[in-house]
């Protein structure tokens, strides 16, 4: 562990502890509960203590960005400087990765694998992770094709060496399929669909370094001959001591484990942040090293130094031209929401960064999900995004460069998992049929226009302004009342503008990078605006798997300096009435918010 990560881990222990004196100068109150109540929480405090996360520095909350609410609250520049303080701990730990044997030994095996003629370049993730590794596949996948004339036949044809595995098939792509990353057998399952095995350069990605269906995978990819990559973001040690799943993957001799760890989150818990950013620098760049050593007269297009150029996107985002594109888009979204509104995104080249962002907001910050065509009683998702370009399914497939990998999930599946017995009795829609039914493509939306105050279209670009797709966008914005433009890049337009220079790339590195911390710092910024985040805790969280549950109790513990168990009951409690009550066409609230707000009032 080199100087400054033991830092950042020192800061977080610090941080632990003052927590831990602040719990023991509280007495608890007396909460009084339904039995039932009692006993989930007390079978979750005994029976689940591999999904009590707390210790890992990824799960607890950032010194450095402590004032987040009280930040946003004093100004919105406020809140983006300190918001972007967390992306700082990123190259303080990547230059010694990407200087480090393992790097080295990862985009050796990448070129090995596509040098040969079998064998596939894999990615494994799950919610954020799995995200990232649809869209590592599509980076790789979109060279071929944006750079087909460049290239001979034979060459174009190593497209297809590139694959991923996305817990709960690609329909998670665009809404998060609850309760599956719990289960390892799931990921193994997976794996053997995709037929992982001998020539394939496995590379499994997980936030915390503890999600069961990815290590699933990576197991079913080490015992069929893979060369397998374990990459997270919590220190090594810290892993092994304390959950058995991370220890046997860890120590697995067929496994190379590349640890990125980079201190804790901007928001405790939101590991689609500092963590599966690096990850995404990580995979990103060992892709691209890849394909010069395999294309050597494409070298001239990548960067030399890895570390600089993120160092100078995060510079670009930092400058005044930067945070003054972030708060614009930050107040828009805000304004727009306020006033009970709808954004709707056009965007082309970076769709699959958008999705990232979109999907992740619902669980994180309790608000709708994105919404298909058939489920017209349920709530429009507060931001949405369409391809001015292609109509719905042919969109899908220029999106990802190839045909949707989703599953056909049955009872008998939930079943033979040991899932709870809702998802036996009505197994999730995660077809491909299903996912079709969400309309990204350029049909008309008048759902996102009608009875709205506010109803805006944003149209992307990145980099570059390309006339074909910003006429085609026109044309499809022109529908709604508000259209402007969000340009992420050098060139200065009307609208909002993220000034900033972006790196020259072969697989456009810098451009997806540049979305993915835009977006971050642009979603969360207008979470927290709006009241969504407590301190630097996400208070408005959903409690869909057992991970979430943890960490809405260690929410209310270290919020409200409360014991583990009292907190479990009030969150438990808080969840028997959110189910039991009928929140009819008002929106349903987190019950982390929930006992929360009963926690303050008693206080």
């Amino acid at each position: 562990m080199n100087k400054e990560t033991k830092l950042h881990l020192s800061r977080t222990v610090r941080g632990a502890v003052r927590c831990a004196v602040a719990f023991a100068a509280f007495s608890a109150y007396s909460f009084e509960c339904s039995e039932s109540v009692k006993a989930k929480a007390r079978d979750f405090i005994d029976n689940e203590k591999q999904f009590h996360l707390g210790f890992l520095p990824s799960e607890q909350s950032n010194p450095i960005t402590a004032t987040l609410e009280a930040d946003f609250a004093r100004s919105t520049l406020a809140g983006v400087q300190c918001l972007q303080r967390g992306d700082r701990q990123i190259p303080i730990t990547m230059r010694h990765v990407f200087a480090s044997e393992k790097f080295e030994k990862l985009v050796a095996s990448m070129v090995e694998t596509v040098t040969v003629p079998k064998g596939r370049i894999i990615f494994s993730g799950c919610g954020a992770t799995g995200r990232l590794s649809i869209l590592l596949e599509s980076m790789w996948r979109d060279f071929f094709h944006r750079r087909a004339s460049e290239l001979t036949p034979e060459e174009r044809k190593l497209a297809d060496r590139s694959a991923s595995i996305m817990t709960g098939g690609d329909f998670a792509l665009i809404r998060s399929v609850e309760f599956f990353e719990d289960f390892a057998e799931g990921g193994r399952r997976q794996a053997a669909a995709l037929q992982v095995g001998e020539g394939d350069t496995f590379v499994a990605i997980t936030e915390g370094g503890e999600t069961s269906s990815v290590l699933g995978t990576l197991q079913y990819a080490a015992e069929h001959g893979a060369r397998c990559f374990l990459v997270f973001n919590n220190p090594a040690d810290v892993l092994r001591r304390h959950l058995d799943r991370s220890r046997e993957a860890i120590d697995n001799p067929k496994v190379t484990v590349i640890d990125l760890y980079c201190g804790s989150m901007s928001v405790a818990g939101s590991t689609r942040m500092q963590a599966t950013s690096s990850e995404q620098l990580l995979g990103s760049c060992a892709l691209e090293a890849a394909l010069v050593r395999v294309l050597p007269r494409f070298r001239k297009e990548t960067t030399i130094d890895y570390t600089e150029a993120f160092e100078q996107l995060l510079s670009g985002l930092e400058s005044k031209g930067g945070r003054a594109g972030l708060v614009k888009a930050i107040e828009l979204e805000k304004a727009v929401y306020d006033k009970k509104g709808r954004i709707t995104y056009l965007a082309d080249r970076c769709m699959l960064d958008l999705f990232t962002d979109n999907t992740e907001r619902a669980p994180t910050f309790m608000i709708p999900p994105l919404r298909s065509s058939r489920e017209k009683q349920l709530a429009q998702s507060w931001a949405f995004v369409k391809n001015p370009l292609f109509e719905t399914e042919a969109c899908w497939h220029e999106m990802m460069r190839r045909q949707p990998r989703c599953l056909n999930f049955t009872s008998e599946d939930a079943k033979s998992l040991g899932m709870p017995q809702r998802f036996i009795d009505s197994p999730p829609l995660i077809k491909y049929s299903d996912l079709i039914t969400y309309m990204i493509g350029n049909e008309p939306s008048p759902e996102r226009i009608q009875g709205y105050d506010r109803a805006v279209a944003v149209i992307l670009t990145v980099g570059d302004r390309p006339a074909t797709f910003l006429n085609a966008a026109k044309r499809l914005a022109g529908a709604w009342p508000e259209q402007i433009e969000f340009h992420i890049g050098p060139e200065r337009t009307d609208g909002i503008c993220v000034n900033l220079p972006l790196a020259d790339s072969p697989l456009e590195i810098w451009k997806h990078l540049a979305v993915k911390l835009a977006f971050n710092c642009l979603s969360t910024g207008t979470m927290t605006a709006m009241g969504r985040v407590a301190g630097n805790w996400m208070s408005w969280v959903s409690v869909s798997n057992k991970k979430l549950i943890d960490r809405g109790i260690r929410l209310l513990m270290e919020l409200g300096g409360i014991s583990y168990e009292e907190a479990a009951q009030r969150l438990f409690a808080a969840v028997e009435e959110v189910e039991g009550t009928d929140w009819g066409a008002r929106e349903t609230p987190s019950p982390v918010q929930v006992a929360l707000a009963k926690l303050r009032e008693k206080k």
